[in-house]
């Protein structure tokens, strides 16, 4: 099969699933970084599939960060170091928190390889749509029903302490909302969106010191108020420096068992300080190796994707990938509501069905995320497109 034959399939894919910034990086010739070749993927359209699986992965390893506990602070940290809760670490840790770099990774990879990322006002315009306004309307909306069952039903949820209160929670200016804890993320997204079209225009050299900053900044737990997680922008800024070099097409050609190994190696190291078994580490050790486990992760789900993509697991999760946008804005405020109800079933962290509840979880969650999203496209298609930034159109 001849460049051409390959590049009109790519083209064809791309386009059918809407992600027209691959489509945009088929035709991009006008970069600082020229030296660098443009190299066209072996399987482009197993590589489009990948991203899509990518997606969902981290966005229902994400469901696992935020999972219901029925438990305090006090309580949870009395239950540090117990089987249920080193399982729940491992849940939150291998596929949560390490699979949410992926996400940044590929954002900054996409933006990249557009040529239309150069034009800012469009550019941002497009982001305003597809990240900030979804986020502003879920951050009202999880005001609305959490705090509205929180005064009425007696819900332990937050409630409107202020209209500074109602702001942070809505606009997240400053601190991390008490709510839905997981809009950080396209908070930050955004605001690395909006330098984008600064970012491609930069060398790789200059990208990789501000990556260096940010990883720094990482380490030392420095960002707020400008950056909530200064990780999300380390990892944006990594996913242009990748885009450039070829690195996606270069992993893909790794054996399975080479790009799993750093992962497999740092993910028990990450646990074991996270859980501070054997010895307290200081807090630069801990985000050090937190960093780096995350980079190995990225490494490691990138090529677990790419295997999927070409088996039948993966055609189902390319079936959910349309949703995961709506089930990443969408899952807190269920489990905000739906936690405890089915929680009583259960019994919290430490009761012998926890367990199956939690891993479970992202599932449960995920049916009515799926019919609710499905509900709304049908009878209410304006609404579905803003909350779901209009990825729910291609559905």
């Amino acid at each position: 099969m001849d460049s051409r034959s390959v590049s009109d399939r790519f083209l064809c894919h791309a386009y059918y699933l809407g992600n027209m910034d691959q489509v945009d990086a088929l035709f991009r010739h006008d970069s600082q970084d020229d030296n660098l070749p443009y190299i066209l993927p072996a399987d482009p359209a197993q590589r489009s599939d990948a991203i899509s699986i990518a997606r969902v992965i981290c966005i229902l390893g994400v469901v696992y960060v935020h999972a219901w506990t029925g438990r305090n602070g006090v309580e949870l940290e009395g239950l540090r170091g117990s089987p249920q809760e080193i399982f729940r670490w491992i849940l939150m840790e291998a596929m949560g928190r390490s699979a949410v770099p992926l996400l940044g990774l590929i954002s900054g990879w996409l933006v990249a390889g557009s040529s239309r990322t150069r034009n800012w006002t469009s550019h941002v315009a497009r982001k305003m749509r597809t990240i900030a306004v979804p986020m502003i309307l879920w951050n009202a909306i999880g005001i609305a029903i959490v705090s509205g069952a929180a005064l009425t039903f007696s819900l332990q949820a937050p409630t409107p302490q202020s209209w500074g209160w109602v702001a942070q929670e809505i606009f997240i200016l400053s601190r991390n909302p008490d709510i839905n804890v997981q809009m950080p993320f396209l908070r930050d997204l955004f605001l690395c969106m909006l330098l984008a079209p600064l970012f491609v225009r930069l060398p790789t050299a200059a990208l990789l010191i501000l990556a260096v900053i940010a990883g720094v900044c990482h380490i030392l737990g420095l960002g707020p108020p400008v950056l909530m997680r200064a990780s999300i922008l380390f990892f944006f800024l990594i996913g242009v420096v990748a885009q450039r070099a070829g690195v996606a097409d270069r992993i893909a050609a790794l054996p399975f068992w080479l790009s799993a190994l750093p992962y497999a190696v740092l993910m028990p190291l990450r646990l074991l300080l996270a859980l501070h078994v054997g010895r307290d580490p200081g807090h630069d050790l801990v985000q050090t190796v937190d960093l780096i486990a995350r980079v190995a992760a990225a490494l490691f789900f990138w090529r677990l994707s790419l295997w999927l993509a070409v088996r039948p697991l993966g055609s189902a999760l390319l079936r959910i990938e349309p949703y995961a946008f709506f089930l990443f804005c969408a899952h807190l405020i269920f489990i905000w509501l739906a936690g405890p109800l089915v929680g009583t079933l259960t019994g919290p962290l430490g009761s012998p069905l926890y367990p199956l509840y939690l891993l479970l979880q992202p599932l449960l969650i995920l049916i009515p995320v799926i019919a609710l999203a499905t509900l709304l496209r049908r009878t209410m298609p304006p609404v579905a497109t803003l909350l779901s930034g209009g990825r729910l159109v291609r559905v």
